[in-house]
């Protein structure tokens, strides 16, 4: 991950937060001229497009600039209520409450009889929202915006919409809201298209590349990166052009050659010189920080990381603190300072969970986890891992426990149901059609006597009908199956999976059953290596060889990425730990072959079997899950290439095993859990 992956910061704190400074200026077009608020002074309205354009980059400065424009600017015109929309997110931005809150008490005292006074209501929601988003109160502001689809878009103000629309796919980034983000992002980019603004478009194509890259669908956010900045070509300024390039920086940091990254991050600290922004430079050295930590330098690191941070207090940059932080404790845990840097760590963490940045949060654990396990602090890294885990979880919601990793599954999953809806609709329609040929039949049997023949037409004509219905019932249940099923390894997927353990679990407190939980070891470097089309062909192979492995009555769900998760129906401990050994033994025992290429791969295993010794206790199945999530990152920590299973745990009820459950890897060594440890196949080499 590191934190290029963290912080939307250098494109979207400043490139959507500057676009959310206030009302925008002189766009260009017919769609721009269409807007409601009429502009007047077309020379002051173009000041008022740069200072939206450059103004948070140096926040302070032009709020003063823009209170002299409000004061140029005629009583209740539309230029007076941009300057007034403006400044009060600058003032935002550096926290000024008192300042903040006597331009607020400006809008709420706006003349009656403005001609743009019905655009009040919006610019107000936006200046508080941007507020609360400058103060880290990230759910306060999605709630606040989240009405933002029930506006008549045709009577508000192009400009304000999609300023309020870009803010409040920013902060649901943040906030944990990826699908989300992800519609809003999509829809400020139309609102920009529609208002023929390239550089409008940027920036909205900016927040979403940052998001689609979260939500791991890695080519949309290259490619949309790459739109962004053709766009932002067309209308440059420094501001803008920091932060496409940051962004991809960003996007393009898992690649395997890593000099795309290096480049991008350098134009981006080129571009914030350029624009002589404190602020901007943070982040930009925060970004570069990220780079050298990916390449092991991490002397150089530690030494941008602290600039970064002098700077961001200098700014009062919340964000690009937490971020600074954040690195120089990763590069401290890298220079085997441990315990100065999970302090400094946990410090940044502390701080994004009060801002209730719950992506950045998990982000975070993952990151630390990982660096942890490579300085051989395996207890640490054990609990990181989990935190990490269970805050995804929380944040990538949908349904019960779905990921956005698996929005692919989920849009095609749409597709079918649009499907189903369609093949309903036309069979309602071919219904009546024959009821009207039978009808028709009805009347040429009264009117002409011929009864029997049109007995027999009647006969054909609902032959027809029970054909119609057949096929349609089979269709339907075709595409049902299909929608439980993962398109690429052909196994259930957690659709499936949810409504076959709500049957399992009907008549029981709890699961019952062996429960396994496998992850595919160093996926990412699959990936990275030798391309996608190669992580595809592990997944399919993989799938494969716990198939023939199971029985017909087991049940195998790709439960997201490179996690495979198995429920068998014995009990029995000890035919657990037999499974469990054959399953390290076929995934890791021969390598892949993808064309040419063969690819060694092994997987980390949990496992536990319910009810769970020696008191014979259940659990629900999402706490069940839990359980064998942390041994298999607990396996992962431990070298990879294991299994670990819960044999036992010394727990009197219910929430004691909870307990012993949450600081697993400390009550194993206390002697409180007892674990079975399995080891794979040794490997020739690694890919």
């Amino acid at each position: 991950m590191a934190a290029s992956g963290r912080r939307p910061l250098a494109a979207l704190l400043l490139a959507v937060a500057g676009a959310a400074a206030g009302l925008s200026g002189c766009d260009r077009g017919p769609a721009a001229d269409a807007a409601p608020i009429e502009v007047r002074d077309r020379a002051l309205q173009a000041e008022l497009e740069q200072q939206e354009r450059i103004g948070t980059a140096h926040p302070r400065e032009h709020a003063k600039e823009l209170a002299a424009l409000e004061a140029r600017a005629a009583p209740g015109s539309a230029e007076r209520l941009e300057a007034l929309s403006q400044r009060a997110a600058l003032l935002a931005q550096v926290r000024d409450r008192a300042g903040h809150e006597a331009a607020v008490e400006a809008l709420k005292q706006w003349p009656e009889s403005s001609p743009v006074r019905t655009q009040v209501p919006l610019a107000l929601k936006l200046a508080k929202a941007q507020w609360l988003k400058a103060n880290g109160e990230l759910g306060a502001g999605v709630r606040l915006l989240g009405a933002l689809s029930e506006l008549d878009a045709a009577k508000a103000d192009a400009r304000l919409l999609w300023r309020a629309t870009a803010l409040l796919a920013y902060m649901q980034g943040d906030y944990g809201e990826v699908d989300a983000s992800v519609e809003s992002g999509l829809k400020a980019l139309d609102q920009a298209r529609s208002m023929n603004s390239s550089w409008r478009a940027a920036t909205a194509q900016a927040t979403l590349a940052f998001n689609y890259f979260r939500s791991q669908q890695i080519d949309h956010a290259k490619r949309t990166a790459q739109e962004g900045l053709a766009a932002a070509q067309q209308d440059p300024d420094p501001v803008l052009m920091y932060s496409l390039h940051t962004i991809r920086g960003i996007v393009y940091s898992q690649d395997g050659d890593a000099k795309v990254s290096q480049t991008a991050r350098e134009q981006a600290l080129q571009y914030a010189r350029e624009a002589q922004s404190p602020t901007l430079q943070a982040l930009a050295m925060g970004n570069l920080a990220d780079y050298e930590l990916r390449s092991g330098n991490f002397p150089r690191a530690l030494a941008l990381s602290e600039q970064s941070l002098a700077l961001a207090r200098d700014s009062q940059e919340i964000s690009t603190e937490i971020l600074a932080r954040h690195n120089m404790g990763i590069a401290k845990i890298g220079m085997r300072r441990l315990e100065e840097g999970k302090r400094d760590v946990l410090q940044a963490i502390t701080m994004d969970a009060q801002r209730e940045a719950g992506s950045y949060t998990a982000d975070a654990w993952l990151e630390l986890g990982t660096y942890l396990e490579q300085a051989e602090d395996l207890a640490g890294a054990t609990d990181a891992f989990h935190r990490s885990r269970k805050l995804f979880d929380q944040v990538l919601r949908d349904e019960t426990r779905k990921a956005v990793l698996e929005a692919q599954a989920r849009f095609e999953d749409q597709q079918r149901q649009r499907e189903i809806r369609l093949l309903n609709q036309d069979n309602s329609l071919k219904t009546e059609q024959i009821r009207s040929r039978d009808l028709q039949l009805k009347l040429w049997a009264e009117v002409g006597g011929c009864v029997l023949l049109s007995g027999a037409l009647l006969a054909l004509a609902y032959r027809r009908i029970r054909r119609t219905n057949a096929a349609l019932a089979q269709t339907n249940e075709s595409l049902r199956v299909q929608s439980e099923r993962d398109p690429l390894t052909g196994l259930a997927n957690r659709r499936h999976f949810q409504q076959a353990i709500a049957q399992h679990t009907r008549d029981q407190t709890g699961l019952r059953g062996s429960l396994y939980l496998i992850d595919i070891d160093h996926f990412k470097r699959i990936n990275d290596q030798w391309g996608h089309a190669a992580g595809d062909t592990v997944l399919v192979e993989v799938a494969r060889r716990l198939r023939s492995v199971l029985r017909e009555q087991d049940l195998v769900v790709r439960w997201g990425g490179e996690e495979f998760l198995i429920l068998v129906k014995s009990e029995d401990p000890e035919a657990a730990r037999q499974l469990g050994q054959r399953l390290l033994d076929q995934i890791g025992g021969t390598p892949v072959d993808h064309g040419p290429l063969r690819i060694p791969i092994s997987a980390s295993i949990g496992f536990a079997s319910f009810p769970m010794a020696p008191q014979d206790l259940l659990l629900e199945w999402e706490r069940a899950i839990d359980l064998v999530d942390t041994v298999m990152y607990m396996a992962k920590a431990h070298g990879r290439n294991k299994a670990y299973g819960v044999a036992a745990m010394a727990a009197r009820d219910r929430d004691q095993l909870l307990a012993l459950a949450a600081r697993i890897e400390s009550a194993w060594h206390q002697g409180q859990v007892q674990l079975v440890s399995l080891l794979g196949p040794v490997q020739e080499g690694r890919a």
